[in-house]
Protein backbone atom coordinates (compact mmCIF):
# COMPACT_ATOMS: atom_id res chain seq x y z
CA UNK A 1 0.00 0.00 0.00
CA UNK A 2 1.48 3.68 -1.01
CA UNK A 3 0.83 5.92 1.72
CA UNK A 4 1.29 9.48 0.86
CA UNK A 5 0.11 12.26 3.11
CA UNK A 6 0.26 16.01 2.26
CA UNK A 7 0.59 18.78 4.95
CA UNK A 8 1.49 22.13 5.50
CA UNK A 9 3.67 22.54 8.20
CA UNK A 10 5.68 25.39 10.36
CA UNK A 11 8.77 23.81 10.49
CA UNK A 12 11.33 24.87 13.36
CA UNK A 13 14.62 23.76 13.15
CA UNK A 14 15.82 23.21 16.78
CA UNK A 15 19.24 22.38 16.04
CA UNK A 16 20.62 24.96 14.95
CA UNK A 17 21.43 26.86 18.41
CA UNK A 18 19.24 29.46 19.58
CA UNK A 19 20.49 32.69 18.10
CA UNK A 20 20.60 30.70 14.36
CA UNK A 21 17.51 28.63 14.69
CA UNK A 22 14.64 29.68 11.69
CA UNK A 23 11.04 28.89 11.10
CA UNK A 24 9.90 27.84 7.98
CA UNK A 25 6.50 27.98 6.68
CA UNK A 26 6.79 24.57 4.30
CA UNK A 27 4.35 21.90 2.31
CA UNK A 28 5.23 18.57 2.92
CA UNK A 29 4.39 14.95 2.02
CA UNK A 30 4.84 12.33 4.12
CA UNK A 31 6.18 8.38 2.65
CA UNK A 32 6.93 5.59 4.78
CA UNK A 33 8.44 2.14 3.79
CA UNK A 34 8.41 -0.74 3.52
CA UNK A 35 6.38 -0.39 0.31
CA UNK A 36 5.19 2.74 0.54
CA UNK A 37 5.95 4.49 -2.54
CA UNK A 38 9.51 5.67 -1.13
CA UNK A 39 11.90 5.49 -3.91
CA UNK A 40 9.23 5.49 -6.73
CA UNK A 41 8.48 8.99 -5.35
CA UNK A 42 12.61 10.09 -5.02
CA UNK A 43 12.76 8.88 -8.69
CA UNK A 44 9.87 10.82 -9.75
CA UNK A 45 11.11 14.20 -8.02
CA UNK A 46 14.24 13.54 -9.56
CA UNK A 47 12.82 13.19 -13.05
CA UNK A 48 10.72 16.70 -12.24
CA UNK A 49 14.20 18.22 -11.46
CA UNK A 50 14.62 20.85 -14.23
CA UNK A 51 18.24 22.53 -13.05
CA UNK A 52 20.07 21.63 -9.89
CA UNK A 53 20.15 18.25 -7.55
CA UNK A 54 22.44 18.13 -4.69
CA UNK A 55 22.54 14.94 -2.61
CA UNK A 56 24.30 13.82 0.41
CA UNK A 57 23.81 10.47 1.37
CA UNK A 58 25.37 7.70 3.86
CA UNK A 59 24.72 4.49 2.56
CA UNK A 60 23.40 4.64 -1.79
CA UNK A 61 22.95 1.52 -3.38
CA UNK A 62 20.09 1.42 -5.13
CA UNK A 63 20.63 1.34 -8.82
CA UNK A 64 17.42 2.94 -10.17
CA UNK A 65 17.72 6.22 -7.99
CA UNK A 66 21.04 6.25 -9.23
CA UNK A 67 20.03 5.92 -12.86
CA UNK A 68 18.10 8.60 -12.32
CA UNK A 69 20.54 10.62 -11.31
CA UNK A 70 22.72 9.96 -14.53
CA UNK A 71 19.39 10.41 -16.04
CA UNK A 72 19.22 13.98 -15.04
CA UNK A 73 22.77 15.27 -15.76
CA UNK A 74 22.06 13.98 -19.20
CA UNK A 75 19.20 15.97 -20.00
CA UNK A 76 21.41 19.05 -18.41
CA UNK A 77 20.37 19.22 -15.07
CA UNK A 78 22.98 19.96 -12.40
CA UNK A 79 23.74 17.20 -10.36
CA UNK A 80 26.25 16.77 -7.64
CA UNK A 81 26.38 13.88 -5.21
CA UNK A 82 28.41 13.72 -1.77
CA UNK A 83 28.48 10.07 -0.09
CA UNK A 84 30.20 8.69 3.32
CA UNK A 85 33.35 7.00 3.38
CA UNK A 86 32.23 4.35 3.64
CA UNK A 87 30.99 4.44 -0.48
CA UNK A 88 34.72 3.96 -1.17
CA UNK A 89 35.35 -0.04 -0.36
CA UNK A 90 31.72 -1.03 -0.09
CA UNK A 91 30.55 -4.04 -1.89
CA UNK A 92 28.65 -2.10 -3.58
CA UNK A 93 28.06 1.91 -3.92
CA UNK A 94 26.36 3.89 -6.55
CA UNK A 95 29.15 6.07 -6.37
CA UNK A 96 30.40 3.74 -9.07
CA UNK A 97 27.67 4.56 -11.15
CA UNK A 98 27.24 7.85 -10.55
CA UNK A 99 30.85 8.68 -11.30
CA UNK A 100 31.32 6.75 -14.29
CA UNK A 101 28.02 8.30 -15.46
CA UNK A 102 29.10 11.62 -15.49
CA UNK A 103 27.92 13.11 -11.84
CA UNK A 104 30.59 14.60 -9.83
CA UNK A 105 30.76 12.42 -6.87
CA UNK A 106 32.81 12.92 -3.88
CA UNK A 107 33.51 11.53 -0.59
CA UNK A 108 33.48 13.10 2.82
CA UNK A 109 35.80 11.92 5.05
CA UNK A 110 36.02 14.20 7.30
CA UNK A 111 33.31 13.20 9.64
CA UNK A 112 33.66 9.45 11.22
CA UNK A 113 30.10 8.95 9.53
CA UNK A 114 28.72 11.46 6.88
CA UNK A 115 24.94 9.91 7.56
CA UNK A 116 23.09 12.77 5.75
CA UNK A 117 20.54 11.60 3.90
CA UNK A 118 19.11 14.41 1.69
CA UNK A 119 18.49 15.30 -1.94
CA UNK A 120 17.75 19.43 -2.41
CA UNK A 121 15.87 19.73 -6.14
CA UNK A 122 15.92 22.88 -8.29
CA UNK A 123 16.58 24.78 -4.74
CA UNK A 124 12.79 24.47 -3.83
CA UNK A 125 12.60 20.97 -2.40
CA UNK A 126 14.51 19.12 0.03
CA UNK A 127 14.01 15.29 0.49
CA UNK A 128 15.15 13.83 3.90
CA UNK A 129 14.38 11.73 7.06
CA UNK A 130 15.38 8.24 7.98
CA UNK A 131 15.17 6.85 3.98
CA UNK A 132 18.63 5.60 2.90
CA UNK A 133 19.27 5.69 -0.83
CA UNK A 134 18.20 2.02 -0.40
CA UNK A 135 16.60 -1.33 -2.19
CA UNK A 136 16.51 -2.24 1.44
CA UNK A 137 15.06 0.70 2.82
CA UNK A 138 12.38 0.71 0.31
CA UNK A 139 11.81 -2.88 0.49
CA UNK A 140 12.29 -4.09 4.31
CA UNK A 141 13.07 -1.39 6.68
CA UNK A 142 10.22 0.59 8.38
CA UNK A 143 12.03 4.16 7.27
CA UNK A 144 10.19 7.43 6.80
CA UNK A 145 10.61 10.35 3.69
CA UNK A 146 9.81 13.87 4.19
CA UNK A 147 9.88 16.24 0.59
CA UNK A 148 9.68 19.81 2.12
CA UNK A 149 8.79 22.34 -0.29
CA UNK A 150 10.27 25.98 0.75
CA UNK A 151 12.91 27.83 -0.99
CA UNK A 152 14.25 29.04 2.43
CA UNK A 153 14.75 25.98 3.56
CA UNK A 154 16.14 24.47 0.76
CA UNK A 155 18.89 26.95 0.86
CA UNK A 156 19.61 26.15 4.57
CA UNK A 157 20.24 22.96 3.46
CA UNK A 158 22.10 23.72 0.21
CA UNK A 159 24.80 25.84 2.37
CA UNK A 160 25.27 22.82 4.21
CA UNK A 161 25.66 20.81 1.29
CA UNK A 162 28.17 23.44 0.06
CA UNK A 163 30.12 23.09 3.59
CA UNK A 164 30.52 20.19 2.90
CA UNK A 165 31.92 19.70 -0.34
CA UNK A 166 34.56 22.09 0.62
CA UNK A 167 36.39 19.50 2.94
CA UNK A 168 35.10 16.27 0.44
CA UNK A 169 37.38 14.48 -2.19
CA UNK A 170 36.38 13.68 -5.63
CA UNK A 171 35.40 10.66 -6.31
CA UNK A 172 37.15 8.73 -9.12
CA UNK A 173 35.36 5.51 -9.41
CA UNK A 174 36.86 1.90 -9.07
Amino acid sequence: MHMRKSIVILLLLCCLPSANAATYPVQAEVFFSPQGGTADEVIRQIDQAHRTIRVQAYSFTHASIAKALVEAEKRGVDVQVILDRSNRTGKYSAADFTSHGGVPTYIDAAHPIAHNKIMILDGETVITGSFNFTKQADEKNAENLLILHSKDLAATYLENWQSHKAHSDEYVGR
